[in-house]
């Protein structure tokens, strides 16, 4: 295993780490100063085998901050888990470390058996990572027979020498990112960084700050300057997600970097050089947003140098059955379970099905049925409630989730929701949400329940169903994420704090 490599200027925490971790049989490496470790990253990135595993570093240090080593470090190295040590009066740079993807903070003084416990969660987030970095190359980029699919493939082809800006337009969940990357990998640029945004998920206010970085001093709570996503995709792709959903009045400043290649930080003075290749995709019909006034012509036709249209999972039924071993196998490895086989009938009955949430959706029903489905072969009768309501079938109930007591009356099946990136507003709960899945058979199951438990004169109903609603709803996202707790609190809209105490409080783990 590669070291931990330790940045602290005072020694006597370099040596407690160290023994502590040699202990654990974690080997370390430790520096006293930023200049060393960036020197050092240098080295190793000619030898893979000597950078380091995970990263634990000091913000307050003689010769530069470990925030602005964070910076430099996330920039090459997106994957790499980054620890920072701060000590009490230091925590809004801990709020600033997390937006600028930090793994975890370390408050000062701290526990040792508790750092140590850390920095090993720490390793084997790392070591996923790396499992899962193989296993995409080892993986098809994108799987799909269909003449709509060949047609996106040969597009690609096309397109692989060229720098042009590309609008990708497509439902949400029909793979946009995933043609992104393929066009990002087959471009003069592959050697360069792929930084994503989705630029509906992030608050209006954050935005500018993203996108551009800022100055020290520009706002409240900027304590050191921050380089933005076109910085650090800077010879590279910057893929900006749900660009119909972008503020108007960033739509200017956009507009301008892609006219003339120079932007100002937050608060900044100075211009700053864009070397980069921008690829924008939404799901919304930019065409009817520049005429409803919500989008700026001129910056519709900058984007749309090249338009591709990404075909919905229902106009390509074909590619189902191969999609779905796929996501099975994909499923097994990540829960560490061995994969599961399907039947020739349940693939009829997912083909037939509309999958109002594309490819996506398709990838969630398939970690569900990983989960739930009880045995290795999966017959149609195991398939989610809106599968089997779409065939004209039976919904079945499901396995009684862990640790939660149950009544004579069975419990109903949890189906999985539509994987939509948008949330429905608190008021939509009285009806089914627009953009879920099956959004009444779930409800309408979770009456029954309530109603049965209610019945059998249990007291406790509220405890017991939204115990079982927030470990099927935690469990779902981390699935999703490959169990990135920090990541599924984004995708969820909760804090990375609610989350932690959550999968302690529920016994997730």
């Amino acid at each position: 295993m590669k070291p931990i490599w330790i940045v602290d200027d005072d020694q006597s925490i370099r040596f407690v780490l160290e023994k502590a971790l040699l202990r654990e049989d974690l080997p370390t490496r430790s520096f006293t100063n930023t200049r060393e470790v960036l020197a050092a990253l240098e080295l190793a990135e000619d030898d893979e085998q000597q950078g380091p595993q995970v990263l634990v570093s000091d913000i307050r240090m003689p010769g530069g901050s470990g925030l602005d080593l964070l910076d430099k470090i996330k920039a090459k190295h997106p994957g790499l888990p980054v620890i920072i040590m701060t000590a009490f009066s230091d925590l809004d740079s801990a709020v600033s470390a997390f937006q600028g993807g930090a793994f975890e903070y370390l408050p000062k003084p701290f526990d040792l058996p508790r750092a140590v416990e850390l920095i090993r969660r720490a390793v084997d987030e790392s070591q996923r990572e790396e499992v899962a970095e193989e296993r995409m190359v080892a993986a098809p980029e994108m799987l799909g027979q269909a003449p709509a699919m060949q047609d996106v493939f040969r597009a690609i082809g096309r397109l692989s020498q060229s720098n042009v800006t590309v609008l990708i337009t497509g439902e949400s969940g029909s793979g946009k990112e995933l043609v992104a990357r393929a066009l990002h990998k087959h471009s003069p640029r592959a050697n360069g960084p792929f930084v994503a945004i989705n630029t509906a998920a992030i608050p209006k206010d954050l935005l500018e700050s993203e996108l551009f970085g800022h100055e020290r001093g520009a706002f409240t709570g900027a304590q050191t300057m921050r380089r933005g996503r076109f910085e650090q995709a800077e010879g590279g792709t910057l893929f900006l997600d749900e660009i119909g959903d972008m503020p108007f009045d960033l739509q200017t400043r956009l507009l301008r970097v892609l006219s003339d290649g120079h932007f100002y930080r937050v608060g900044g003075h100075n211009s700053v050089k864009a070397n980069v290749r921008v690829i924008a995709a939404t799901h919304q019909d930019l065409e009817q947003r520049v005429k409803l006034g919500g989008f700026r012509e001129d910056l519709f036709h900058r984007l749309n140098v090249i338009r591709l249209r990404l075909p919905a999972l229902r106009e390509r039924g074909e590619d189902v059955p191969a999609l779905t071993r796929h996501f099975l196998q994909v499923s097994a490895r990540q829960l560490g379970v061995e994969p599961k086989r399907i039947s020739d009938a349940a693939l009829a009955k997912l083909a037939a099905f509309g999958f109002p949430g594309n490819v996506r959706q398709l990838e969630n029903i398939c970690h569900w049925l990983t989960v739930m489905a009880p045995a290795q072969l999966i017959e149609a009768k195991d398939l989610p409630p809106e599968v089997m309501a779409a065939a004209g079938g039976t919904q079945v109930q499901a396995p009684e989730a862990a640790g939660v007591a149950t009544t004579a009356q069975p419990a109903p099946q949890l189906s999985p929701m539509s994987p939509e990136r948008e949330t429905a507003p608190a008021a939509a709960l009285s009806e089914p949400a627009e953009g879920l899945v099956g959004a009444s058979s779930w409800e309408s199951g979770l009456e029954i329940e309530a109603q049965a438990l209610l019945a059998a004169g249990r007291t406790d109903v509220w405890d017991v169903l939204s115990r079982r609603f927030e470990s099927r709803l935690i469990l779902t996202a981390l699935a999703n994420t490959r169990g990135r707790r920090i990541e599924a609190a984004q995708k969820l809209g909760i804090g990375r704090n609610t989350i932690t105490r959550k999968i302690q409080e529920l016994g997730i783990e």
